[in-house]
């Protein structure tokens, strides 16, 4: 989403240091004082900002742009609801505006909500590695930077075992020439994103199109995964 413009920053450089500070305007509630903002260290605690639906599983990837993940599992048969948010990093209730300084330690990433008893996780994997690009280690496509990398963050041991499983599965297929970076990392925080950025593709249709075409995604997913087995 980086070639998009956003709203002008207020840049303050506080001396020799060169501390760079980004104040957003898009979170939805006050940012904390230094009083109250909690730092959450990795192996602390797991945080959740929205409610669970009642009886169902959850996953957690993290695969570039959260607009083009999300909508890639929203509609799923079995998936009660896909969450735009921030995952995997330190810094307590970051804006989008935060994590675009790439100093969070946070991933855009989507929260999945599904009934095991309709879609396994296992599947649920598949349709991630199939909408992403998983050789990659700068990010993806035109969105670069940390944030912007993939990673599945397991919430069990059954979900690491199947992601590790997964993933040396592709490695192994031989359909990419470079080998599978994407991390396989313990679930730890996740922060739901700001209104707008939720069902993206539904609410603002058009910039989603365009964005989506213009970043290379559809492209790559159509040269590695539907033309190989089309012609297979």
């Amino acid at each position: 989403m980086k070639a998009w413009p956003i709203v002008a920053a207020a840049v303050v450089v506080a001396g020799a240091i060169g501390l760079l500070v980004l104040f957003g305007v898009a979170n939805d509630q006050p940012a904390p004082s230094a009083e109250t903002a909690p730092t959450v260290a990795a192996q602390d605690a797991v945080i959740v900002t929205e409610k669970v639906p009642k009886g169902a599983a959850s996953a957690t990837f993290a695969g570039g742009c959260f607009w083009c993940t999300e909508s890639a599992f929203q509609e799923l048969p079995g998936v009660s609801n896909a969450i735009s948010g921030y995952a995997g990093g330190t810094e307590y209730n970051p804006s989008y505006r935060d994590v675009y300084t790439e100093s969070t330690g946070h991933r855009e990433a989507i929260r999945v909500y599904y009934d095991p008893k309709q879609i396994s996780y296992d599947e649920l994997l598949d349709v991630y590695w199939r909408t992403i690009d998983p050789t990659d280690a700068g990010g993806q496509f035109v969105d670069r930077g940390m944030s912007y990398t993939t990673a599945v963050f397991y919430e069990n041991e059954r979900q690491r075992k199947a992601a590790e499983r997964s993933k040396a599965a592709l490695d192994e297929s031989g359909r990419f020439d470079e080998p599978v970076v994407t991390e396989i990392l313990p679930f730890t925080t996740f922060y739901q994103a700001e209104d707008y950025h939720q069902d993206f593709y539904k609410k603002s249709s058009q910039r989603y199109e365009q964005y989506s075409e213009a970043s290379g995604r559809e492209e790559f997913k159509e040269r590695v995964w539907e033309a190989i087995e089309e012609g297979s």
